[in-house]
């Protein structure tokens, strides 16, 4: 009876506080917290196993290697998802609901008893995410970034927050979190990099997936964004003021540091290209 007291009260606990409609929000960003630094603890462990070479590295280069981890799982999962609900879903579709795609978001459920969105959940885990790596960057500061990425960090952060908090312009949030696509190819360069493999092909290869990544997710998607606001304007702007500046500043911020990017990645190609003539 003892037992099954406790496990009524861990229950109730659950259900009326981690999963209730006001705190889950914050639940789910715990939990991609939580996420990370459990990718960030298996990753040190798996390479101190199965890599040679990683022990030898510096501290802050072995905390480089686990931090790049993280954001490529991240990148992966919420590419994915963020693929899936902008090209493939009904859910943003002119023609599919009534209600405005400004203000849309999936009516299906990812905990039980409980009508939370998925789209919502995903967003929230993301959150975590940002929250993480922009605490690391910023502890590390400036080895694992400059100012660049704290800027991005934060815009990223006040947009993902601002999505999950109102339900709003959820459809951006996903379009602005598909250049998440680049990253597992960013992350890569670095890793064959300090593993000594730079005139390697697989470098060379490597670098053109991040060239043609980057030039569809980060510049050409970027465009379609704009595009796609200025159909949808007269929905945009009964966003409240905060809203809608999100919704224009952030992306427009992000597309001037993703060209002044994609210059490095063009200056960066030419010289591996240079080199193995």
């Amino acid at each position: 009876m003892e037992i099954k007291s406790y496990q009524d009260q861990a229950e109730l606990f659950v259900k009326e506080y981690l999963l209730s409609d006001s705190v889950i929000p914050y639940t789910s960003v715990i939990c991609g917290i939580c996420a990370c630094m459990m990718v960030y603890d298996i990753t040190q462990l798996f390479c101190n196993v199965y890599f040679k070479s990683y022990p030898s590295l510096s501290k802050i280069k072995q905390i480089e290697w686990s931090n790049r981890s993280i954001s490529t799982f991240h990148a992966i999962f919420i590419a994915i998802m963020s693929l899936y609900f902008v090209f493939w879903s009904d859910l943003y579709s002119d023609h599919q609901y009534a209600d405005l795609v400004a203000f849309r978001s999936s009516a299906l459920s990812t905990f039980t008893h409980l009508a939370v969105s998925v789209t919502e959940q995903i967003v929230q885990v993301s959150v975590g995410y940002f929250l993480v790596d922009l605490g690391m960057i910023i502890w590390f500061y400036p080895f694992l970034g400059g100012m660049e990425y704290v800027v991005h960090h934060l815009l990223a952060v006040a947009a993902v927050a601002y999505s999950m908090l109102t339900g709003e312009g959820q459809l951006y949030t996903f379009m602005v979190l598909i250049s998440e696509t680049t990253t597992p190819g960013i992350n890569l360069r670095w890793y064959l990099d300090t593993a000594g493999m730079k005139r390697s092909r697989a470098y060379l290869i490597n670098g053109v997936v991040i060239f043609v990544a980057w030039l569809v997710a980060r510049i050409i998607l970027f465009v379609y964004l704009f595009y796609h606001v200025y159909l949808h304007y007269n929905q945009v702007k009964q966003l409240n003021t905060y809203g809608r500046l999100l919704i224009v500043i952030v992306p427009l911020v992000l597309s001037v540091m993703n060209l002044m990017w994609f210059g490095k990645i063009i200056k960066g190609m030419r010289k591996t290209l240079a080199k193995r003539k």
